[in-house]
């Protein structure tokens, strides 16, 4: 129990508008927020969150964890790690790589250096050594991280020096997320650890708070309004002849970038879930719509991923939709064969012998059934899976990848052009190259209009026509896929580009689409220092009394 004297002091700490520090060299409101956050988190977790005093990191504010309660709610959880050794060395030393072999390239990860290939290859060892919670991520980044990191190359990371200023971060990133954590062992083992800040796939994947910018005004959840384009619950109908089934709201991984976070995963501390999951009910509703509705011949079955549905779901909806006359083509969408592609390989595991199965009926009746798949960066395709490629090209299995470009990730054209290349050399087929849609919580992995342009002229030449992906835009509000060559205007200046789309129905297809270019950290950072006079180098006192209360409220229902 809090003393009257602890919470008194909590109080005035925070409600004081104090500047957290006075050089000139002062953190923006934003990330003043960061760290407030960042030792909330510190001290909920007992761990250490050292900060060396000089002109660019701030020095360490008064020791809240004698008297900060936990943050409130499930998400965290009661812990009793001790706090790590106080750092004398100044020499950065990093994970020992030497003894493993290359070729088993989850023996990076300190935990897992004594599994053997054949129970990593096991389906089963996949899904029992997923994180699946913020308690499950700080278990595993206790054990993965070295003591010292390397440096990041972005100076808005350079006080992300040691294991736990990194789990600090990747914690309260989370809450901040309108994702939950899930990561599987093949995406946990391609991360570098050494420097995970840096790495392209940990940024997909684990959000760090620093990282965060305020969202664009334009940027929604549903952002393609895709529950405007639903007749029926879990189906989107916006083309004329296509229609996309959300057959389930779970993935196998939970990408930070997701289209859908208004309803796939769980819950956050941020958004409330609209979730699709599996119910027999829904699913004839939607069978009987596409039944119906004679002009429909492609049906895509998404999610949600369908690697979560079960081998005879997959059997179900494959024998429903190709029993209809009208439908020609079905397409399967999983990022499954990217974070997860050792399922392939497993001969315990019934989902790809099912999936098969559809595949050759399909074929047999003239029709066609494919798998979309997700890769976005080379660093994701291993020998593993390579080999599942393989099986799959063996067993007549169409496969089509669809990218997002994200800023640190793959949005440079050397990046790029060697996962195109990769992935064609897998018999996967580049389809697409999204620009980022217009999410929230997602602004710091968002790239200019100009960027995507860019890239596909540099590209386009250098690679065969037929390994070309289209680079597309999905136009916010509805408007669907396009080219992102096919704007109507576009000003790198101000950021707006416009875009029509003839092709749909009705009003859709005459009104003239907007898609916003990202703030730059830049821009954040004046807004919010500019607001009412306020000093760059203080948080409003608006902000502390607002801050002071949720503390308060917190001391007063543990007490």
């Amino acid at each position: 129990m809090l003393g009257l004297k602890q919470t008194t002091a909590l109080y005035r700490a925070i409600s004081s508008p104090v500047c957290l520090r006075t050089s000139k060299a002062t953190p923006s409101p934003i990330n003043q927020l960061h760290l407030i956050r960042s030792h909330a988190t510190a001290a909920a977790y007992d761990i250490t969150y050292p900060y060396e005093t000089g002109v660019n990191t701030p020095p360490p504010p008064p020791p809240l964890s004698s008297y900060l309660p936990p943050l409130s709610g499930s998400r965290t959880p009661p812990l009793n790690a001790t706090p790590t050794e106080p750092k004398v060395s100044r020499t950065v030393q990093h994970l020992d790589l030497a003894p493993y072999d290359p070729a088993l390239y989850w023996r990076r990860v300190p935990q897992w250096k004594h599994v053997t290939e054949e129970l990593f290859l096991a389906y089963s060892w996949t899904l029992k050594n997923t994180v699946k919670t913020e308690h499950g991520l700080f278990k595993f980044l206790k054990e993965a991280l070295p003591e010292q990191l390397i440096p990041s190359s972005d100076v808005n990371f350079k006080h992300v020096r040691t294991k736990d200023d990194f789990i600090a971060e990747a914690l309260n990133g989370l809450r901040q997320a309108p994702m939950e954590v899930r990561l599987t062992p093949h995406i946990l083992s391609v991360i570098n650890w050494n420097n995970p800040v840096d790495d392209p796939v940990r940024r997909q994947f684990i959000p760090l708070a620093s990282a965060f910018l305020s969202d664009h005004p334009k940027v929604a959840l549903d952002s393609l309004h895709e529950e405007d384009d639903s007749p029926v619950p879990g189906l989107v109908h916006r083309y004329p002849d296509k229609a996309l089934f959300l057959a389930t709201s779970i993935c196998p991984v939970y990408c930070r970038f997701c289209t859908r976070s208004y309803a796939i995963g769980p819950p956050t501390e941020t958004v409330s879930k609209k979730a699709q999951k599996p119910s027999r009910k829904r699913w004839e509703l939607v069978y009987e719509y596409i039944r119906t509705t004679k002009n429909l011949t492609d049906i895509v079955v998404s999610g949600g991923d369908t690697y979560y549905l079960q081998p005879d779901q997959i059997t179900e909806i494959g024998k429903e939709l190709l029993s209809i006359p009208h439908i020609k083509r079905i397409r399967f969408a999983s990022k499954g064969l990217c974070v997860a592609p050792n399922r392939v390989l497993d001969p315990e595991d019934a989902w790809f012998k099912a999936f098969i199965g559809v595949s050759n009926s399909a074929r047999a009746e003239g029709k066609h059934v494919c798998l979309h798949t997700h890769f976005n960066h080379p660093n994701e395709i291993t020998w593993v899976t390579r080999k599942a490629a393989k099986y799959l090209t063996q067993n007549n299995v169409i496969v089509r990848n669809q990218s997002v470009l994200l800023k640190g990730v793959n949005d440079n054209i050397a990046t790029m052009g060697q996962l195109i290349r990769q992935l064609a050399d897998m018999n996967f087929t580049p389809y697409y190259v999204y620009q980022c849609d217009l999410v929230k919580g997602v602004e710091d992995l968002r790239t200019p209009l100009s960027t995507i342009l860019s890239m596909e002229q540099n590209l386009r030449g250098t690679i065969a026509g037929f390994m070309m992906p289209n680079f597309v835009v999905d136009l916010p509000e509805g408007g669907g896929k396009r080219l992102a060559t096919s704007y109507d205007s576009y000003s790198p200046d101000t950021g707006v580009s416009t875009f029509k789309a003839p092709g749909l129905q009705g009003e859709k297809g005459q009104r003239l689409y907007h898609y916003y270019d990202p703030l730059t950290r830049e821009n954040h950072q004046g807004e919010a220092s500019s607001s009412k006079g306020e000093p760059q180098h203080c948080l409003p006192p608006s902000f502390l009394q607002s801050y002071a209360k949720n503390v308060r409220d917190r001391v007063t229902h543990l007490l």
